[in-house]
Parts: C-alpha cells; sequence; structure tokens
C-alpha cells in the first residue's frame, strides 16, 4: 500500500506499457472495431486507423503523459500547476469523466461475468435464444449481482496500489490476452467459409471509401486510445523520469492496434462463414458480443471451449481497463482531499453503485427513464464519450499552444527520449488534433441523433 503523501510510481517501462496498454484495449476494441472495419472496406479501414494512431493518436497520447509525467498529479491539479486558470474546466472534466465511465463500464463487465459463468458450467445452449440476453438485462436482480461481481474485482486490484495492484494484473492479463487473442484467431480461421471473411478483411476495398472512413477510424482511435479521460495524465504521473516516454508509448500503440487487429481476424471471419458471407450481420456493441457471437459458437466444434476462452479474454479486456478508470478516480480524490487508498476506493466503489444500479436496471425496471430517447447506460456513454471526452482533449491542446508552449511537452519527452517524432509532433498538433476533435464531436453528436450512420 501507498502512504498517504508519497506519489505512486510503475517499477519501470513494462509495468507503465503492460498498464497503459491494458487501459487502451477494452470492450471498444472487441465489440466496435471489427464491425467498423467490415462496414468501411476491411484493409482499408485497418490503414486509415493506423495512421490515424500514429500521427493523431500519438500527438494525443504523449502530450497528455507528459504533462502528467511533468506534474506528478493528476489532471485538475495538473491544470493548476501549469497555470491554465481560464481553462480550468479541462482538468475537471478529465477528472469527472472517468467517475462516470466506471459506473456503466462495471455494468457491461457484469454481462461478461454473467456469459463467462454460463459457458464455465455448460449452459451455453440457452445463449442462442434471441430474448436470452434481453431477459437478462431485464431482470431486475440479475445485472445487479453480477456488476458488483465485477466491481469489487476492480476494487481489490486498485485497492493493492500501483505496482503491487495495477502493474502486476497488467503484466499478466495483457500477455494473456494477446494469446487468447492469437488462438481465437487462429481457429476461427479453421472454421469452413471463414477464409473469405478474412479475405473480406484485410484486403483493402477503396470501393467503399469515403470521409466517413476517416471519421469512423479517427473516432474508433480517440476511444480506444483513453485519449480525454483523465487516465493518461494519471498514469503519466506514476511514470519515472528515467522512463523513455517516446518508446513507451509507440509500443501502446502497437499492443492496442494488435489487439483491435486481432479482434477483427477472430470475429470476422468467423461471422462472416456463419452469416453465408453476408457482412451486413455484423453488428456493434451488445447485441455483436451477446447475441451474434454466442450463436457462432455454437455451431461450431469446441464451441462450448472456444466460448469460455472468448469470455475470459473479454474479461480481461474490461478488466484492465475498467482498473484504469478507477485509478484516475481514486488518483484524484487523493490529490485533492489526501485521503488514504482505502478510503478513496470505497468512495469510488459507492460512486459505482451509486450510478452503476441505475444504469443496470435501464433496460428494465427504470426503462422509463429514457433521455434522448436513450436507456440510462447510453445516454452516461454519450454524454462522456461523444461530449465530455472530445471537448477535454481540445482543452488539453489548448493548454499546450496557449498555456505552456510546446517547449514543455518536448523537455519533458527528451529528459528520457530522443524524440524522433518532434516535428509530426508539433505538426499534428498545430494543424490536425483540433480540428480532428471537433469532427469526432459533430459526427458523434450527428450519429447519437440517427443524422448521420457511423
Amino acid at each position: 500500500m501507498e502512504t498517504k503523501n508519497k506519489r505512486s510510481t510503475f517499477s519501470g517501462q513494462l509495468g507503465y506499457v503492460m498498464a497503459v496498454a491494458g487501459s487502451a484495449v477494452g470492450l471498444g476494441n472487441i465489440w466496435r472495431f471489427p464491425y467498423l472495419a467490415a462496414k468501411y472496406g476491411g484493409g482499408t479501414f485497418l490503414f486509415t486507423y493506423f495512421i490515424l494512431a500514429i500521427t493523431f493518436g500519438f500527438a494525443l497520447l504523449i502530450s497528455e503523459t507528459a504533462l502528467g509525467r511533468k506534474t506528478k498529479k493528476s489532471p485538475i491539479v495538473a491544470y493548476k500547476q501549469l497555470g491554465a486558470k481560464k481553462l480550468q474546466f479541462g482538468g475537471w472534466l478529465n477528472a469527472i469523466i472517468p467517475m462516470l465511465i466506471v459506473p456503466y463500464y462495471c455494468v457491461v463487465g457484469g454481462w461478461v461475468c454473467k456469459y463467462l459463468f454460463e459457458y464455465i458450467t455448460n449452459n451455453s445452449a440457452s445463449l442462442v435464444n434471441d430474448v436470452y440476453f434481453t431477459s437478462f438485462a431485464s431482470s431486475p436482480i440479475q445485472p445487479v449481482f453480477w456488476l458488483l461481481v465485477f466491481a469489487i474485482l476492480v476494487f481489490s486490484v486498485v485497492l493493492l496500489g500501483v505496482e503491487k495492484g495495477i502493474e502486476k494484473c497488467s503484466k499478466i492479463l495483457m500477455p494473456t490476452l494477446v494469446i487468447m487473442a492469437i488462438f481465437i484467431a487462429g481457429y476461427a480461421l479453421l472454421t469452413p467459409g471463414a477464409i473469405e471473411g478474412a479475405k473480406y478483411y484485410l484486403i483493402p476495398d477503396f470501393s467503399r471509401f469515403s470521409i466517413m472512413t476517416v471519421v469512423a477510424a479517427m473516432g474508433q482511435m480517440f476511444y480506444s486510445l483513453s485519449i480525454g479521460m483523465g487516465i493518461l495524465f494519471t498514469y503519466g504521473s506514476y511514470m519515472r523520469k528515467e522512463i523513455d516516454m517516446e518508446h513507451s508509448i509507440t509500443q501502446v500503440e502497437i499492443m492496442d492496434t494488435l489487439i483491435a487487429f486481432l479482434a477483427g481476424l477472430m470475429i470476422i471471419p468467423a461471422v462472416f462463414a456463419f452469416s453465408g458471407g453476408n457482412p451486413d450481420t455484423l453488428n456493434a456493441g451488445a447485441s455483436l458480443m451477446f447475441i451474434t457471437l454466442p450463436k457462432v459458437f455454437n455451431s461450431i466444434a469446441f464451441g462450448n471451449i472456444i466460448g469460455i476462452i472468448f469470455f475470459l479474454l473479454v474479461l480481461f479486456a474490461a478488466l484492465t481497463s475498467a482498473i484504469s478508470l478507477m485509478e484516475c478516480c481514486v488518483s484524484v480524490i487523493q490529490d485533492q482531499f489526501n485521503f488514504s487508498r482505502k478510503k478513496c476506493c470505497i468512495i469510488i466503489l459507492a460512486v459505482i453503485c451509486i450510478l452503476g444500479i441505475p444504469c443496470s436496471l435501464g433496460f428494465g425496471v427504470l426503462d422509463f427513464i429514457a433521455p434522448l430517447g436513450l436507456s440510462i447506460l447510453d445516454f452516461f456513454d454519450f454524454m462522456t464519450n461523444s461530449i465530455m471526452m472530445p471537448i477535454s482533449a481540445a482543452c488539453t491542446c489548448l493548454l499546450i499552444i496557449k498555456v505552456t508552449g510546446f517547449k514543455t511537452v518536448i523537455d519533458e519527452v527528451e529528459y528520457s527520449s530522443k524524440f524522433k517524432r518532434k516535428k509530426a509532433y508539433i505538426f499534428c498538433m498545430k494543424y490536425i488534433v483540433v480540428p480532428g476533435l471537433m469532427i469526432i464531436l459533430i459526427s458523434s453528436i450527428l450519429s447519437t441523433l440517427g443524422v448521420i450512420s457511423i
């Protein structure tokens, strides 16, 4: 356990990379990336995503991490230390966003736990029923129970601290996750008819390329890399000065892109084969993971074993992301009130229950509460991902461009790195990132309102 006043740190570069990669690799990689890749021409989308990750994504990753390491504080205090009086709003957004995300993320994590339990207890046959997920999600008791199971798992890791809890957990879960993803992808490719799906996924179809391909890839990359939600500030504040920051961030980009790529290779060929070659059956979100994939697993040899491995993989991905979200919340409270880690963890667990339980009941008992026509969970997701996160990231850009100057970030990076991508970083921050964030903000709102389709 850490003392009240001593700042936690990762033991070294591997610990940092595994923790940040764990934060980046979450449900979005698994249930949204394959859908977008299938919709926007497979290889065309992959190429677009990769280019954006090493430019737009890198610029924001290195900015937030550098400011976190320089100040050794969570976002609110970091903004204050950097003299951003007019942009303090950005620091508060960075702090509030994870507190709003972690409760509903734990709800979905609970769903994953439930499905994994059904596969382990050999009850997977019932999951292929179209109404199973709806019946479970609308139950007044089960979603709350599984929310608490998942939340306690997250709480237990964060309570142990940065090095003994988060770092040790990430070092075990992330390599295991990669191995399982490779195994399932390999098995999926052996499914009769899957090779056609693999070709569809891997071979670029430039006839499907459009400006929406770029918008969709940009939005996916932004959410996937944990940008604009305070996590990179917080984990950056735990990074030791001697760790090569640029190299670490590059490794995080590679790990995140690899998992997203493998998710597509796990899911697209298998669904493609199951549907008889119809890519339109590949939906995004809960329907893909909790309705379509159980049917796919049920139709293949050793489907129950594959189901166990897949949902264990998803659980690991959800856990590492939820842990980073909760740790960000803990860091903010510690910096603001100097509470002990144990007290902070209990407070956040209470927040998860207060906000998470209504989210978990929003598909049944509380389905009459529908702000903007959305369920409670979807509303929280819309407000954080579509509105608050792009604005939060834009505030960080303005903080650097208008207040601290690029030199602050560059000096921090060059303390431990050669910063080979310095010119590209400055160019992206000056001309690409802020317009890109505005595109993400506007397109996300229009998509939620049904004006455009992403």
